[in-house]
């Protein structure tokens, strides 16, 4: 398997907004619209689907949501899909995408993270596409702080293209801005210090491979079948192995412990060379960390376990692109991922 990175994006080119999971409830359409004029700014054409409604926990029936999701993917006119965010059941849209439709159109860039990550790793395994785990379209008027990228800057990076982002050693320290009553906000609060943790050793990383990850919480509901099959993945397309990166959403430590230890058991691991974990603001509990629920689900991997990484919830973000070629590089006074689009 080869993987095919879409095209590079270029003023004119369209970007589709539609909502495979969780619509927008009217109280943020204002948001929306300022998320929209974000991406317009850029000098793309932005096209809203029908599938947008908030107000359930999904925007619209599973086959109209996979339908619209697949038809602009599909669409040689639209060059990028980002959805709004996330949500909760995108695993409902699995069983029903044209997957055989999906490997034979021309590559458009798929990003988002959260519950779309439940969309982008089957992509890329799948169908060898690259996908892009990075803002959703609502975090997209943020400013971007200094050793990251935008999601806008990586669709529009070209084929063979080199990037390096670096910790900017700030994050933010608890809850999300309202947007319905500042649909305007561009400036992170980051309010809190920090960098990365090496979890099973203090010693540095030097380690590569062939990304791919996503949100525990929603993938561990497809480890174990092919639409999470990374071993298979990497037999194809990345014979030296892989990154797996992942980030807990709002699980307490034993749910991700427990998640974990499923997804070791399923295969997900086998072929990691080093794991990168999202910083999280999901709860501890009195006897187990987060970080503890991962040393005692992976631990026995014996590859390095990276946490803390600007990859989840917990703003600010750094887009991965899954089935690029990436180095991660952990020392004292030195933390860095570099991707390579070939």
């Amino acid at each position: 398997m080869t993987i095919r990175y879409p095209r590079p994006l270029q003023p004119g080119d369209r970007v589709g907004v539609t909502s495979p999971s969780a619509g927008v409830a009217a109280e943020l359409h204002e948001r929306l619209r300022v998320a929209v004029r974000a991406v317009e700014a850029r000098g793309y054409e932005v096209v809203l689907g029908r599938c947008m409604d908030g107000s359930r926990h999904v925007s619209a029936p599973a086959a109209e949501r996979a339908a619209e999701l697949t038809a602009m993917l599909t669409d040689p006119t639209i060059r990028a899909v980002v959805p709004p965010w996330g949500g909760e059941t995108a695993i409902d849209l699995i069983p029903l995408l044209d997957w055989e439709r999906l490997r034979a159109a021309e590559p458009t860039w798929l990003v988002g993270y959260s519950d779309v990550s439940t969309v982008l790793a089957p992509l890329t395994l799948l169908t060898g596409t690259a996908t892009v785990h990075g803002n959703n379209l609502m975090d997209t008027p943020y400013r971007t702080p200094e050793g990251l990228l935008s999601w806008l800057d990586v669709v529009a990076a070209p084929a063979g293209h080199r990037f390096t982002q670096t910790p900017p050693g700030r994050h933010r320290s608890t809850g999300y801005d309202d947007y319905a009553t500042r649909p305007e906000v561009r400036d992170l609060t980051l309010d809190a210090v920090g960098g990365w943790t090496r979890l099973d050793g203090s010693g540095p990383v030097d380690a590569g491979g062939r990304l791919i990850g996503g949100c525990i919480e929603t993938l561990c509901g497809l480890a174990g079948t092919r639409y999470l099959d990374t071993s298979a993945f990497a037999a194809e397309a990345a014979p030296d192995g892989l990154l797996v990166y992942l980030e807990a959403c709002e699980a307490d430590a034993p749910a991700i412990c427990r998640n974990l230890h499923g997804m070791r058991l399923a295969g997900f691991f086998d072929r990691a060379n080093a794991v990168l974990i999202g910083r999280t603001a999901a709860p501890d509990t009195p006897t187990l960390s987060q970080h503890e629920a991962v040393l005692d689900a992976l631990g026995s991997l014996g590859v390095p376990i990276l946490a803390d990484v600007e990859c989840g919830h917990v703003p600010p973000f750094l887009p991965l692109v899954n089935g690029a070629r990436a180095r991660v590089v952990h020392a004292p006074g030195r933390s860095e991922l570099t991707q390579t689009l070939d």
